[in-house]
């Protein structure tokens, strides 16, 4: 039988894999990690925080200057890390960049009394996406309102939405469960009581409502509220893989404060020698055909002994 998690007994992680891997992940330094590159997976390295996050947000620009009337096209973008978006915006006006056959997905959003949250809500999602992007952009330039596509419950339209128009690029953080959008692992219940699911099943599912692992919550608490966990919903709803392997690209933003350096390693690692197990959500996309991993330089860190 696997080990049980150190962190949360009731679910899968990574703390359940073999000791060998974690030790294998956090020996690597950071010029290792620029030698996992390999066909289909790219990691880059940005040297100041104004590059890495100015390139984050030329992909969006990129992605939406490709769109036309008869090819529609655009970007699945992420809350976390959103130090980009305000670029989006001001690139997107200064170029006069008019995005009315452009789409945009988000990836995932909170679940508050039993149906998405509230345009208003003060973690939501489509909230800080309007707040800190689509808001700033000028009303003439900006996509018409159907061509947003945002999780609800009922997540029918969603997934439809994902044919209306090529997604180039899927971008996002990394959590420390190692996941992307609410990608979790799975609760240690029913028929993965004893083992966790295997990557071929994993992969089968799609956009739906989830149960997020107890350090997903611990983490949306330290990074957006101040530590407040009780403010933090327990639920959400997430872009499945089935809609991930849609996109062209997935591109994978490290800025280094929101998944520690040992985490950044393990899923780098993972990636890199094609080692998919679901107890790493982010290791599943070594099977994807274009994947890049972008990290700030001075992020990266050590997975040293300092005690404090």
């Amino acid at each position: 039988m696997a080990n049980y998690s150190k962190i949360a007994p009731d679910w899968w992680d990574y703390t359940t894999l073999d000791r060998e891997i974690l030790d294998d992940a956090a020996r690597l330094s950071a010029d290792d990690l620029l030698k996992l590159s390999r066909p289909g997976f790219t990691v880059k390295f940005y040297d100041t925080i104004e590059d890495f996050y100015l390139a984050e947000a030329l992909e969006y620009i990129t992605a939406w200057m490709q769109a036309t009337e008869e090819k529609p096209c655009g970007i699945c973008g992420p809350i976390g890390p959103t130090e980009h978006l305000p670029l989006v915006a001001r690139l997107v006006n200064e170029l006069n960049l008019n995005l009315r056959h452009c789409h945009f997905w988000g990836m995932d959003e909170w679940v508050v009394d039993g149906k998405a949250a509230s345009p208003d809500f003060a973690l939501g999602f489509r909230k800080a996406d309007f707040d800190l992007c689509f808001g700033r952009i000028r009303p003439e330039l900006l996509m018409p309102e159907a061509n947003m596509h945002f999780p609800e419950f009922d997540v029918t339209e969603y997934v439809k939405s994902w044919d209306l128009a090529d997604c180039l690029v899927m971008q996002g953080g990394q959590g420390e469960t190692k996941h992307w959008a609410f990608n979790d692992p799975v609760k240690r219940e029913g028929k993965y009581k004893d083992q966790p699911p295997t990557p071929e099943e994993y992969r089968q599912l799609g956009t739906r409502h989830v149960h997020l692992h107890p350090i997903t919550l611990m983490q949306n608490a330290r990074t957006s509220g101040g530590g407040t966990v009780q403010n933090v919903p327990s639920e959400a709803i997430t872009v499945g893989p089935v809609e991930t392997w849609k996109a062209k690209k997935i591109s994978i933003w490290h800025p280094g404060h929101h998944d520690n350096p040992f985490g950044l390693r393990l899923s780098s690692l993972m990636i890199g020698k094609k080692i998919a197990d679901s107890r790493v959500p982010m290791s599943l996309l070594s099977d994807h055909p274009n994947v890049q991993f972008n990290f700030l330089r001075s992020g990266i860190g050590a997975c040293d002994v300092e005690m404090h």
